[in-house]
């Protein structure tokens, strides 16, 4: 043999060069599912949002202009001091028809939230036909089982999650938002309707002294003491006093069909214009932080669903981009109801993945996630648009309290002023020293001024309503255990729900 075919290399036999092929192959083939098993593992991160919260309220009341401790916000109403009204507003938690509507519509998200994961279960259908030969020589009972198992991969098993749980979290606000409102609103047409009640009493005692007056006036000019023409000033103030008793009474007729309302009546009750009058509100604290709006404000709730919502869209648009794979498997057999001698059954079965590429209308699948995207960004800027009006309703209601209770002081040192000088008006006409129409006048000031006193504890009563309702407090326990169960699982107290999210 010659050296040049002894130092030959040997060519490699057809099992290596098989061998070889397959490690090529498998090589390429991991090479391109890695891609796929990694973005199987995807997941739409949520925008960290923090919102910037100050440490404390600005405008609150100073602590010695609120000596006693703060109401509990789950029944803040009970710091009227009005049994009547507590057992009004609990009333109207059990039997309002919007809460009944939310609490309906809670029910509803947290069942479709349980079963949220079972789109992403096998699919198994059955069917049946019953084809004849185009020569009409036979005909056949066919029956056949189609399953498919659509894997929820590229991030699409969690934005189906996200998204049934944002209609969740959404319905539990709406439910909390209902109670909010539920709660403020009776306590609002309760005080007015007692305010107006008041109201319409010192109108009455303005309209009794003006009727002195007149009747005075009258006698003097009778015995012709006076003018004749001398009567017609206090005739047209007897008129108009008259004519102010009309707005009370159409107040107290609107908030008792309000308070109807409220508590899914048809007809208000008729003991509720009788009773004292409304105990004054005391004086309290608020200790609640600026932070606590982001667990009690319903309306932030409702936007940080909008932004799980934003995302559970935009992962679904992400999830459209790649190929969606699925496992299926078919079984279909065939009888021969024909056969004269006997029955011929006949049975084949398939099975294998099945694959949708986006081919043709990628771009268009690359524009929508794009947009989705821009959609998550607005609703995180909603949310924190939300945060921060919250905030900003909030220093005004703590505002506007802190000046109804200065108003309320200045205008109770002005009554107790003048009912002192009624009460000595009252002395000096037993003493002779004064006539009738000297202590008409004096009761007509101080009936004036309770009537201002009276409208500046109604003005405070309803500042006092609407800061409880901008800080969101209601009754935390209305909705049993097992809703409450749910909304702690489901809705975690932002900001640090959104936080794990980001990090995810």
């Amino acid at each position: 043999m010659s050296p040049f075919l002894r130092d030959r290399p040997r060519t490699a036999p057809p099992l290596d060069r098989r061998a070889a092929f397959a490690r090529r192959c498998a090589a390429l083939l991991s090479s391109a599912l890695l891609p796929l098993a990694l973005s199987a593992c995807m997941s739409t991160p949520i925008p960290d949002q923090t919102p910037p919260l100050p440490p404390q309220w600005r405008n609150a009341a100073p602590a010695d202009a609120a000596p006693a401790a703060a109401p509990d916000p789950r029944g803040w109403w009970r710091a009227f001091g009005d049994p009547r009204l507590d057992a009004l507003v609990e009333q109207a938690l059990a039997a309002n028809l919007d809460a009944a509507q939310a609490r309906a519509r809670l029910r509803s998200a947290r069942l479709l939230h349980e079963h949220a994961g079972d789109v992403l279960k096998p699919e198994v259908r059955a069917r049946t036909s019953n084809p004849i030969d185009p020569d009409a020589s036979a005909s056949f009972f066919v029956m056949g089982l189609d399953a498919v198992w659509e894997m929820g991969f590229f991030g699409r098993s969690e934005a189906i999650e996200r998204g049934a749980r944002s209609e969740l979290d959404s319905a539990q606000a709406q439910l909390r938002q209902a109670q909010v409102s539920v709660a403020a609103e009776t306590a609002r047409e309760w005080i007015a309707l007692r305010d107006a009640v008041e109201r319409e009493r010192l109108l009455d005692s303005i309209r009794a002294a003006r009727a002195e007056q007149l009747r005075v006036q009258q006698v003097r000019a009778d015995l012709r003491l006076a003018a004749r023409d001398s009567v017609e000033a206090p005739r047209s103030a007897l008129a108009q006093a008259e004519a102010a008793l009309g707005e009370p009474r159409q107040r107290i007729v609107a908030a008792e069909q309000a308070l109807a309302l409220l508590l899914g009546r048809a007809e208000p009750d008729p003991q509720w214009r009788a009773g004292p009058a409304r105990p004054a509100l005391a004086l309290a604290a608020i200790d609640r932080a600026p932070a606590d709006l982001l667990r009690t404000r319903p309306d932030i709730a409702l936007a940080q669903a909008g932004v799980l919502r934003a995302a559970a869209d935009l992962g679904l648009a992400r999830a459209d981009q790649y190929p969606r794979l699925a496992f299926g498997t078919s079984i279909q057999w065939s009888v021969n109801v024909t056969a004269h001698r006997r029955t011929e059954t006949e049975g084949i079965g398939v099975s294998g993945p099945i694959i949708d590429v986006p081919l043709f209308d990628w771009g268009l699948r690359r524009a929508r996630a794009h947009a989705k995207g821009a959609e998550l960004e607005a609703a995180a800027l909603a949310y924190r648009k939300t945060v921060l009006a919250a905030v900003a309703e909030t220093e005004s209601a703590l505002s506007a309290l802190e000046q109804q209770r200065q108003r309320e002081d200045a205008d109770r040192r002005a009554f107790d002023a003048l009912a002192r000088s009624a009460q000595m008006q009252q002395v000096r006409r037993g003493l002779g020293l004064s006539g009738d129409l000297e202590l008409a006048d004096s009761r007509i000031d101080r009936d004036q001024a309770a009537l201002e006193l009276n409208a500046a504890r109604s003005d405070r009563a309803q500042a006092y309503i609407a800061l409880y309702k901008a800080l969101g407090a209601a009754p935390e326990d209305r909705l049993g255990r097992a809703e409450a169960d749910v909304a702690a699982q489901a809705s975690p107290a932002a900001p640090a729900a959104i936080a794990r999210e980001a990090h995810r």
